[in-house]
């Protein structure tokens, strides 16, 4: 099958490069391939299984709706299923947006929401800027393309309209000093620019961000900096849209990545576990937006019965088992455990996160630059221990995890054991 994928499937392919496995079961943390051989899964479809593979309460809402004789494509129509999944996500949403909310429906992907996002907010001004940060990872679509921080990485081209802005984060600070001054420079710069009649930005049509860089390196977001870019961008009218695509469901250990700093932006964009594996996509946002005329944006497939109702389940187990709390608590045990393999590894440049969204960047101990062939090594001592782990972050020197909401602390204990003997073996190798 591998060979028959190699030869069949195209060149854009990327996670069967890193991972020549052959799932052919799976049940919470672990996958089986076609080999028999068992593997803890700490990629967890980039975040989008927020319980696991084939969790019971998905399967069970999975096999209501087909039994039900229900219609599984109905485009945008309202049904019951739609009708309690919209009722479950908008309970889990930042009240004063609940309170006065929209939602769109778009295609199946998060990088669908994500155009959807853009037309709404320059609709809704009649301005076509936006402002993006360096960093980002918002789709792999021309226009989400364009507000990411490899635009031109995948071949796109950097859209004029876009002004980046510099995210925070402490060990590449474009400022030199990281840490709150540093996120505090980031605010005032964004300040000056958006006020300065020579800084050659006009209004811009919305801002978009992450709560957290997933793809970017695992780079959290200061409270106190988001909190300045939502005072920003409501002091100047300027729509604010939260990418919680990979964020979002308690990944970060709390329900959604904006509710640590309390803000609630204008714009939420999700997709991911909100399907609870299964392909779905939506906009939320604040009333006041909803300016654009039937078909502004739209896709065949935006009336997914199955993941609405899979979506459904998984929603309200997070919330009525407290999985952003223990995603809070656990991904704190595990950054502290990781954390203390740096005087012993000097490769380990750095860990960090939130909840149980982590990154362990890797870097040469004598330049301090970063090692994308020691990650490689890493991912692939990883996978012959049996853990699934991705790269990310700038040069791929960044190894991740995002295992399920589910995780318990002896597998906990496992992930990192693995981690830890695979980062001693790709080192002495």
């Amino acid at each position: 099958m591998l060979r028959r994928q190699a030869q069949r499937e195209s060149a854009a392919r990327t996670y069967a490069r890193s991972l020549p496995i052959v799932p052919v079961r799976a049940r919470g943390l672990t996958i089986e391939g076609a080999d028999g051989r068992r593997y803890l899964d700490c990629l967890s479809g980039a975040g989008t299984l927020a319980l696991g593979h084939n969790h019971p309460v998905v399967l069970e809402a999975i096999r209501g709706v087909l039994d039900s004789g229900a219609p599984l494509h109905v485009l945008d129509l309202a049904t019951p299923v739609k009708d309690a999944f919209t009722t479950e996500l908008f309970a889990s949403l930042p009240a004063e947006l609940a309170a006065d909310a929209r939602i769109q429906f778009c295609g199946p992907a998060g990088t669908d929401a994500v155009e959807a996002a853009l037309t709404l907010v320059r609709t809704a001004t009649g301005r076509s800027g936006m402002l993006a940060f360096t960093g980002a990872y918002h789709g792999m679509t021309a226009g989400a393309l364009a507000v990411s921080g490899g635009a031109t990485d995948a071949g796109g081209t950097t859209d004029v309209r876009v002004t980046r802005l510099p995210y925070p984060q402490d060990r590449r600070c474009p400022f030199g000093v990281g840490g709150a001054e540093g996120a505090e420079l980031s605010a005032r710069w964004t300040r000056n620019l958006l006020d300065d009649p020579k800084s050659g930005v006009p209004a811009p049509a919305g801002m978009i961000l992450e709560p957290v860089q997933g793809e970017g390196g695992v780079h959290a977001a200061p409270d106190a900096w988001l909190r300045s870019m939502r005072e920003i961008t409501a002091e100047r009218g300027i729509p604010l849209i939260a990418d919680e695509v990979q964020t979002g469901v308690g990944r970060t250990g709390a329900f959604w990545g904006v509710d640590h700093a309390g803000v609630v932006p204008d714009v939420m964009v999700l997709s991911k576990a909100i399907g609870g594996s299964l392909p779905l996509a939506v906009i939320v946002y604040r009333a006041e937006l909803d300016q654009w005329a039937p078909g502004a944006h739209a896709g065949t497939f935006r009336g997914n019965q199955l993941a609405m109702a899979a979506g459904t389940a998984t929603l309200a187990y997070v919330r009525e088992n407290g999985l952003a709390e223990r995603a809070r608590t656990l991904g704190a045990h595990m950054l502290a455990a990781l954390r203390g393999l740096i005087p012993s590894h000097p490769c380990v440049a750095d860990v960090r996160g939130r909840g149980l969204m982590i990154g362990v960047e890797l870097a040469d101990p004598d330049t301090g630059e970063a090692s994308p062939d020691l990650a490689v090594a890493v991912r692939q001592a990883c996978l012959d221990r049996g853990l699934i782990v991705e790269l990310g972050g700038r040069h791929a020197s960044v190894v991740r995890l995002l295992p399920p909401l589910t995780l318990t602390d002896e597998q906990a204990s496992a992930v990192l054991d693995r981690l830890a003997d695979a980062l001693s073996a790709a080192t002495r190798r």
